[in-house]
């Protein structure tokens, strides 16, 4: 996937750079001003310092993931404003589900790979406090997965939300699956339109759902209790790991930036056995998985589309992106049913914040 990122990854690693501790490398980014330019009682940790200090190692990968982003001379923004999206609304007989999802990092507390214990248990108690203070249609319920009954847990399966312990070599290798379940759980509305997942991958995923090809509804939910459960963070005293030139810091570097997926389960008999169906996908920067969710195979004509993008565009701009994707994607599907011919449209342009 990273064929230059590759070569410095080996360079980097050649240089035989000593290993320092987790903890004391932690400690040690407290006592370095320098890394935050002067302001030495932030609450700090490895991956805010780690970009920094490591960025020969991590700026290449980044710009090879991130479609050229340059975190040395770019800056990311944020829009949570739901109500610049245009033509959000699918046509149900081909968008048949639509979800938009992103994760947030609490400041000072390690991420799942290397915290401890505590600090595990302390996002949990931090979030599931705030969560408590949310009212009308976002007004819902925590679910702890070493708590839950066998009724809560079939439940949870059958609406499809809850994740399972890792598996993956590369989550597992990286101590995520530590002390499972201790400290992870589900939260979710009494709708269960809204969820998030608590210490998984992140410390938190936060989740817009429904059936059917309403996203313009789907992000103004998203939006909204997006930002009421920062508020929420905030009157507690604590943060999202945010910056200017890397936006929202989650665990995984793809996830950068907005950590945004937007995406619809859609219907496409006609067009995904079309040869040009790739190319039409690489040319909007949207990318398809199984519905099975990721790592998934493809299976019949139902797919899971959603952005490629994370990083240098705003929320509303990738699920836009999202949007006038599927939009042409259906608008295909719906010639090739009439027996009428396609056009590879156009690579989006990219332009990142200088």
């Amino acid at each position: 996937m990273f064929g230059q990122a590759s070569d410095t990854i080996v360079a980097f690693v050649s240089k035989k750079i000593p290993f320092v501790p987790y903890r004391s490398y932690r400690l040690d980014c407290h006592a370095k001003k320098s890394i935050l330019g002067g302001r030495a009682d932030e609450k700090v940790l490895l991956p805010l310092c780690g970009t920094k200090v490591f960025a020969d190692l991590f700026n290449p990968v980044i710009k090879e993931r991130h479609n050229g982003y340059d975190p040395n001379t770019m800056t990311h923004p944020t829009d949570l404003d739901s109500s610049k999206l245009r033509n959000g609304v699918f046509d149900d007989r081909y968008v048949l589900s639509s979800r938009v999802r992103t994760g947030r990092s609490i400041r000072g507390l390690g991420l799942p790979p290397n915290c401890s214990r505590a600090e595990r248990r302390e996002v949990e108690r931090v979030v599931v406090s705030a969560l408590a203070g949310l009212k009308g249609d976002l007004n819902g319920q925590y679910f702890a997965l070493a708590t839950m009954t066998d009724k809560q847990q079939q439940q949870l399966i059958d609406d499809h939300f809850l994740f399972d312990k890792p598996v993956s070599p590369l989550l597992t290798a990286s101590g995520m699956a530590r002390d499972w379940p201790d400290a992870r759980g589900i939260w979710h509305n009494d709708q269960k339109t809204f969820l998030l997942w608590i210490n998984e991958e992140d410390h938190t995923r936060v989740i817009s759902m429904e059936k059917g090809g309403n996203m313009k509804r789907v992000f103004d939910r998203f939006c909204h209790g997006l930002q009421e459960v920062e508020r929420l963070i905030k009157e507690r005293g604590w943060e999202f790991m945010w910056n200017e030139r890397l936006g929202y810091i989650l665990t995984c570097p793809s996830n950068l930036g907005t950590g945004l997926r937007a995406g619809v389960h859609v219907k496409l008999p006609h067009l995904s056995k079309d040869k040009r169906f790739s190319q039409i996908l690489d040319n909007l920067r949207l990318q398809k998985r199984g519905t099975g969710g990721v790592d998934s195979a493809t299976t019949g004509d139902t797919f899971d589309i959603s952005n490629l993008d994370r990083l240098g565009k705003s929320e509303v701009e990738l699920v836009q992106l999202v949007v006038d994707g599927v939009n042409y994607l259906i608008e295909c599907e719906k010639k090739l049913e009439k027996g009428q011919d396609i056009r590879v449209p156009q690579p989006l342009q990219n332009s990142p914040r200088k």
